[in-house]
C-alpha cells in the first residue's frame, strides 16, 4: 500500500476526490463542551477561588492566593540570562526579524478636508489590554510567544498579559525567556479553559482583556469560541496545512521533507503536492518512503500522509495555481524556477513561500512574517495575524456649518424614507432658516 495517495486532475472524479480530501469536520466531544461551559461559569461567578481550584485540579499546582500564580519579571529575565547562548542568540535574532517585519504593518491615522471645511478621516488606536495563551510545561513554543506578543507591542498595546500552564509547577525557560524578549507585561502560571475565562471575564487578580490570542488544546479552543463576543479572539485554528507547487527542478528530498514538516504536527495535518511531472511525483514518493523511517515522529507523519496527504498530477502550473486557489492553504510553497512568475496567479493562501530555498520552517521561526495563519480554506477571506489585529479604527467626522447645509437635507430624506423621524429632525435642526 502506498504511503500517500495519488490523484490526477484530468480524471472525471478529481473534483469529488479533492473535496473529500479537503473535508475536515471537527468532531467536538460533548464532554469538552460541557466541561468548558462549567469551568467558564465558575470562573465568571467565583473568580480567583475557582481559578485556584481548577489550577490545583488540572495542573497539580496548589496556592493559597491567586497572586502567587504570577511569574514575575525577575524570573523571566533570569530565564533569558541563563539560557544556552546558542538558544538565546537564535531567539534574539528571530525576535528582531519578527519585530522589523511587523513594524511595516503599522496602520496610520489620516484625515482630509473638503472644500466647505468638513473634515473626515480615520483614527487608528491600539487595544488597551490583550491576553496571550501559550502552551507550557514540557511543551516549548517560544516562537508562539514571539509571533503573538511582538505585533501586539508594535501596535502599541499598553498591557499584554500572558498565561501559560505549569503542570506540577514545571516552568519552561524558553517560553519565559521569549516573554522577556517580547515585552510581555504580566505572566500567570495558569492554563486551560480556566485561563481563558479569567482573561475574558477578569478576577480580583487578573484584569479582563479586550482580545485573546494564541494556540491551545481542544479545551482552550472551545473556551475561546465561547467567550468570543465578550472579547475578541484571533481565530479558531484547524489542523496545519502545506501545499507545494513544484515543477521538478528542486531535489525530491527537499519537497518530501517539506511535506513532513506539516505532517509531523499531528495526524490531522495536511500535506499536498501539485506537479505536472509524473516522474517527479514518483521521485518524491520514493523520497518519502526512504526518509520516513528516519523521522522521530514517523508514526504521526505516516498517518497524516495516508489519511489527508496527496501527490496530485496536474496539466500545467497554471492549473496548479487554480487548484491552489481553491484549496486556499495555510502554507503555500512555490518550488519552481522563476517562482515570482506565478505570484500574480495566487490569490488565496495564508503565507506564500517563493523558491526552493524558502522552506516553510523558516517562516515558522525566523523569517519575520507571522506564523499564525488561517487554516481550513479560511485564507479565502482572512489573513495572517498582524499588527492590524491589535489596532482598531475609529471614523472621524467633523462637519462644518456649510457642510451641514448640504448634507442635512440628504440625511433627512433618507431618514424619513426609513421612518426614522428623529434622525431627520436631528439633521434638519442644523439647517439655517434664513
Amino acid at each position: 500500500m502506498s504511503v500517500i495517495r495519488r490523484l490526477q486532475s484530468d480524471t472525471a472524479q478529481f473534483n469529488a476526490e479533492l473535496r473529500q480530501l479537503l473535508a475536515f469536520e471537527e468532531t467536538q466531544d460533548a464532554s469538552i463542551e460541557n466541561a468548558c461551559r462549567d469551568i467558564l461559569h465558575h470562573i465568571r461567578q467565583r473568580g480567583d477561588a475557582a481559578l485556584i481550584e481548577f489550577t490545583h485540579r488540572f495542573d497539580g499546582v496548589q496556592v493559597q492566593h491567586a497572586a502567587e500564580l504570577e511569574i514575575h519579571h525577575d524570573e523571566l529575565h533570569h530565564a533569558l540570562t541563563t539560557l544556552d547562548p546558542t538558544q538565546r542568540a537564535a531567539l534574539e535574532t528571530a525576535a528582531q526579524r519578527v519585530r522589523q517585519y511587523h513594524e511595516h504593518q503599522l496602520g496610520k491615522s489620516w484625515t482630509y478636508t473638503e472644500a466647505d471645511g468638513t473634515r473626515l478621516g480615520q483614527q487608528v488606536t491600539p487595544l488597551d489590554r490583550v491576553g496571550l495563551y501559550v502552551p507550557g510545561g514540557k511543551a516549548a513554543y517560544p516562537s508562539s510567544v514571539l509571533m503573538n506578543a511582538i505585533p501586539a507591542k508594535v501596535a502599541g498595546v499598553s498591557q499584554l498579559i500572558m498565561v501559560t500552564p505549569t503542570p506540577k509547577g514545571e516552568r519552561n525557560p524558553l517560553v519565559l525567556a521569549a516573554a522577556a524578549l517580547s515585552g510581555v507585561d504580566k505572566v500567570y502560571a495558569i492554563g486551560g479553559a480556566q485561563a481563558v475565562g479569567a482573561l475574558a471575564y477578569g478576577t480580583d487578580t487578573i484584569q479582563a482583556v479586550d482580545k485573546i490570542v494564541g494556540p491551545g488544546n481542544a479545551y482552550v479552543a472551545e473556551a475561546k469560541r465561547r467567550v468570543f463576543g465578550t472579547v475578541g479572539i484571533d481565530m479558531i485554528a484547524g489542523p496545519s496545512e502545506i501545499l507545494i507547487i513544484a515543477d521538478g527542478s528542486a531535489p525530491a528530498e527537499w519537497v518530501a521533507m517539506d511535506l513532513f514538516s506539516q505532517a509531523e504536527h499531528d495526524e490531522l495535518a495536511q500535506s499536498i503536492l501539485l506537479c505536472p511531472d509524473a516522474d517527479y511525483l514518483q521521485a518524491v514518493e520514493n523520497a518519502i518512503e526512504k526518509l520516513l523511517p528516519t523521522m522521530p515522529r514517523a508514526d504521526i507523519i505516516r498517518t497524516s500522509l495516508a489519511d489527508r496527504g496527496a501527490l496530485i498530477l496536474v496539466k500545467d502550473l497554471h492549473e496548479a495555481c487554480e487548484i491552489a486557489n481553491f484549496i486556499a492553504p495555510e502554507h503555500l510553497e512555490v518550488c519552481t524556477d522563476a517562482p515570482e512568475t506565478w505570484l500574480p496567479y495566487l490569490r488565496h493562501a495564508g503565507a506564500i513561500f517563493l523558491g526552493p530555498y524558502s522552506s516553510e520552517s523558516l517562516g515558522d521561526y525566523c523569517a519575520g512574517p507571522n506564523h499564525v495563519l488561517p487554516t481550513s480554506r479560511t485564507a479565502r477571506f482572512s489573513s495572517p495575524l498582524g499588527v492590524y489585529d491589535f489596532q482598531k479604527r475609529s471614523s472621524i467626522i467633523h462637519v462644518s456649518s456649510t457642510g451641514a447645509q448640504s448634507l442635512g437635507p440628504i440625511a433627512a430624506t433618507l431618514a424619513k424614507g426609513e421612518g426614522l423621524y428623529a434622525h431627520a429632525a436631528s439633521a434638519e435642526y442644523r439647517l439655517k432658516t434664513s
